[in-house]
């Protein structure tokens, strides 16, 4: 089954989310647990907790429907030691808010060499502060985001992905969300049934579907290769509809969820809907 949904606003409160996400037909959703662009923030309140966890139950919303994501301001694979210690410590702080919301992932980009120390030695980077965020939580999958591959950012290649994985030593904690404009842009052709085959055997190859715990939909303002990262409303883009068609038919991609982030939030409803008709062709 395939759940579909939308990155919704957590505004007066994460128990908000639930709400706003059954607002617009969504099956699953995504949220910010705490301001994307602080990196500090009030500690959740227990009446915040527990209304959460309430209002998931009563909109059909289990821990595997859930994809948080963290701040934008975290740099996991920060050449520098102070703004890694910085970074580690606030997504440490992410990976314990999804612990007491009990939500099973955390979803976030893996960061950037800045230009200083090459992309090898920030991928490692990357899988040490996961594996310093994993000793100190149970219960949450790191779940790694790929990029478009925009200015020094690490993580656009699927190679790149593979590479961050297998330096973790907790493989049970470990996964990764794809973007499709982010691979777009990245270079894999997915505007054809054709080309969205050869892309996905080629991330089973070197990744595995084993380690999809999310996806991102969108459509990319930029064409193939343009290491740009512009989201468009579905069917508005250079993608155009077929690969958000291929993924609702195939069952590769069923029991995760399935996140807009499109830049129309009024369209949401409509575009979850389609989303849904897809899925029912096949």
């Amino acid at each position: 089954m395939k759940y579909f949904g939308a990155h919704v606003s957590a505004a007066g409160g994460v128990e908000n989310a639930p709400l706003n996400a059954e607002k617009i037909g969504a099956t699953a959703f995504a949220l910010f647990t705490k301001n994307q662009r602080q990196w500090s923030a009030a500690p959740l309140k227990p009446s915040s907790i527990g209304a959460f966890e309430a209002n998931c139950r009563a909109g059909g919303y289990a821990p595997g429907v859930v994809l948080p994501h963290d701040s934008y301001l975290i740099n996991l694979g920060h050449p520098k030691d102070e703004e890694l210690k910085k970074s580690r410590a606030a997504f440490l702080d992410e990976m314990r808010r999804c612990e007491q919301l009990g939500l099973d992932r955390l979803n976030f980009h893996p960061g950037s060499d800045l230009g200083l120390i090459g992309a090898d030695r920030c991928l490692r980077l990357v899988a040490e502060s996961i594996d310093w965020a994993l000793e100190r939580t149970r219960g949450v999958t790191a779940v790694v985001e790929n990029t478009a591959g925009q200015g020094s950012n690490v993580g656009y290649s699927f190679e790149q992905l593979a590479t961050i994985l297998s330096l973790v030593k907790d493989q049970s904690r470990v996964g990764v969300c794809i973007d499709t404009c982010h691979a777009f842009a990245a270079g894999y052709d997915l505007t054809s049934d054709e080309a969205c085959e050869r892309t996905f055997d080629e991330f089973d190859r070197t990744v595995g579907f084993r380690y999809l715990r999310g996806m991102h939909l969108n459509d990319s303002m930029k064409p193939l290769g343009s290491r740009v990262d512009r989201h468009r409303n579905l069917g508005d883009g250079f993608l155009g509809m077929t690969v958000f068609r291929f993924i609702a038919r195939d069952k590769r991609f069923d029991d995760i969820p399935l996140i807009l982030e499109t830049p129309d939030e009024s369209r949401w409803p409509a575009e979850i809907e389609l989303l849904k008709s897809f899925e029912k062709e096949g």
